[in-house]
């Protein structure tokens, strides 16, 4: 209940600064460890998804759920909600690659012996934007942001939570590249670094705009970050450098779920 409170405090803030589009961390309800997961494990919807369904609806925003443990047909998995201003649940979207790494002197962990793998994308539409979901891990592949621009997107949404060796290394250059390969917005909502806990986060929420452009960000303490995203700049940056129509699909092409890579027949 603590965090809830303090969730919804900060929801609270950021609405009174006109924010329209609220996003949470990963695993923002639930310590990131795995001796933790089942205690913290609940159905869509249950708890946590009323809390979140109400949240959004007393102040009338579009809420991304961050992600939280879900137990579904006694398998679980690391899954972001998207509830709207009247508290409907427009977006459901369960992380598609499990975290695990195993860096000597580093980080050690296996997200996959917990968590089973979504299959399935997940996209809604926003004040004109269609916005397209990952989890964390998920910024890593490149082909899952390259399926969300082919399906329209403009925006990418990636709650998360990189660690102390890879945050400095990759957290803000992933979401460059991913921005500027697919002219969309990304938006990564991080844990807050809590150096007292089993999980120690690199923290840096940020923005980056379709040109590689970092529009704001937080550094590793709980924060807010605020921006403005303009449908017209995403479709000014793909006119000035049309890579959406230069691909050569003759010789490859993304697809959902797949990717095929044409070969000349002899």
């Amino acid at each position: 209940m603590k965090v809830f409170l303090k969730c919804l405090a900060k929801v609270k803030e950021a609405t009174g600064h006109g924010a329209e589009l609220i996003v949470l961390p990963e695993c923002f309800n639930c310590p990131y460890d795995e001796n933790y997961f089942t205690d913290f494990a609940e159905a869509i919807p249950g708890q946590s998804s009323n809390v979140l369904s109400n949240v959004a609806k007393e102040n009338g925003i579009y809420l991304v759920g961050g992600s939280v443990v879900e137990k579904l047909d006694g398998k679980f998995y690391n899954t972001c909600t998207v509830w709207s201003p009247d508290g409907e649940l427009v977006a459901k979207y369960q992380k598609a690659h499990p975290f695990d790494i195993n860096i000597p002197g580093g980080t050690s962990f296996k997200e996959s012996e917990f968590f089973s793998p979504g299959t399935s994308f997940a996209t809604f539409d926003v004040f004109g934007f269609k916005i397209g979901l990952g989890i964390c891990y998920d910024l890593r592949f490149a082909e899952l942001a390259q399926v969300y621009a082919r399906l329209g997107c403009h925006v990418i949404i990636y709650p998360g939570a990189f660690n102390m060796t890879t945050g400095p290394l990759h957290w803000e250059l992933l979401q460059r590249i991913r921005a500027v390969d697919n002219q969309v917005y990304i938006a990564s909502a991080s844990l807050a670094r809590d150096t007292s806990g089993p999980f120690i986060a690199w923290g840096h929420s940020t923005v980056v705009d379709p040109l590689g452009k970092i529009l704001g960000t937080a550094q590793e303490k709980e924060d807010i970050v605020y921006c403005e995203l303009d449908l017209k700049h995403v479709n000014k940056v793909r006119k000035m450098i049309p890579i959406t129509f230069q691909r050569r699909t003759d010789l490859y092409d993304v697809v959902e779920g797949k990717t095929f890579i044409s070969e000349e027949k002899s």
